[in-house]
Formats: structure tokens, C-alpha cells, sequence
């Protein structure tokens, strides 16, 4: 049951990953990657690390992608005023890919009984943070820099003339 939602997932996560390169409006391309993080998110609780599937909806369907949409509006790449009205047609990915989303988190958390899968350990939240910054405390930094030269290089891109 859990490989069957597994690949259901891994399907849908490449899918979005597909329609957010190919999508022509880029808030489009933003709903669909955070779609697709939102299954990768359930792949990491299937997977056994509810603490990355909790980082991957706080971190990037969160954080990230609010940055991605601050750089959109900043750029004014297009105006809303415009565009037509979407069609259902054009709302039919992004349905079909929710809704495959949630069924499999509806399905995963029907079948949840445990609170703890056999053979698996837990550790607590301090213990894992301790080896993060402890033993990948300089990838942690990388990252985060990173990050701060991507926000300047939108903010550069992004000012006026």
C-alpha cells in the first residue's frame, strides 16, 4: 500500500515538476512547484522523516516560495489586468494534481493506526539539530548564502531604471 502511494507521489511530484517548467505564466509555474513540494513532503513522511516533510512545507512551500513571488510582483513580468480568464481547462492540471495530493494523504493517514512505524526510531528534535549544525554546519552556511545572493541578484534585476 505505502510503495503504491509512494510511486502515486513520485508520479505527481514529476508531473508538476513538468508543468512548472513548461508553464508559460510564472505564478502558474509557482502553483505547480508548490504542489509538487507538497509531495515530496509526503514522500519524506512516507519515507520516515516527518521532520524534513515538516521542513520541506515550512521551508520551501513556505519561505521559498513567497521569496518566488515577492521577485514576480517586483518584476512586474505581467499584468494581471491583462490576461484573460482562466478557463477550466487551464485549472485541470493543477486540480488533478491536488487532488491526487490529497487523496494520498488522506489515504496515508487512514492507514496510519501507529504513531511510531516498526523498526523505526525516533529522535528528538534537539538531537537532530545538534548533528545538523554540528556535523553539516558549514552546508548549512553555504546554503544560506546562497539563498542572501539569490534575494540581491533579484533585487538587482528587479530595480528600476
Amino acid at each position: 500500500m505505502e510503495a503504491t502511494l509512494f510511486y502515486i507521489l513520485a508520479a505527481v511530484l514529476l508531473i508538476g515538476i513538468l508543468l512548472a517548467i513548461t508553464a508559460r505564466q510564472a505564478v502558474r509555474s509557482i502553483v505547480y512547484l508548490v504542489t509538487s513540494f507538497f509531495a515530496l513532503a509526503l514522500m519524506f513522511y512516507l519515507l520516515g522523516a516527518p521532520l524534513i516533510a515538516a521542513f520541506e512545507v515550512i521551508i520551501y512551500a513556505g519561505a521559498i516560495m513567497v521569496l518566488f513571488l515577492f521577485v514576480i510582483m517586483m518584476l512586474e513580468l505581467e499584468s494581471p489586468e491583462k490576461l484573460a480568464k482562466p478557463h477550466f481547462k487551464n485549472w485541470l492540471p493543477a486540480l488533478l494534481l491536488a487532488g491526487a495530493v490529497v487523496g494520498a494523504l488522506v489515504v496515508l493517514l487512514a492507514s496510519r493506526l501507529q504513531a511510531v512505524p516498526p523498526g523505526f526510531t525516533e529522535i528528538p528534535v534537539r538531537q537532530f539539530a545538534f548533528a545538523l549544525f554540528k556535523q553539516y554546519g558549514v552546508a548549512v552556511e553555504v546554503v544560506s548564502m546562497q539563498l542572501l545572493f539569490a534575494l540581491v541578484g533579484a533585487l538587482y534585476l528587479g530595480r528600476r531604471r
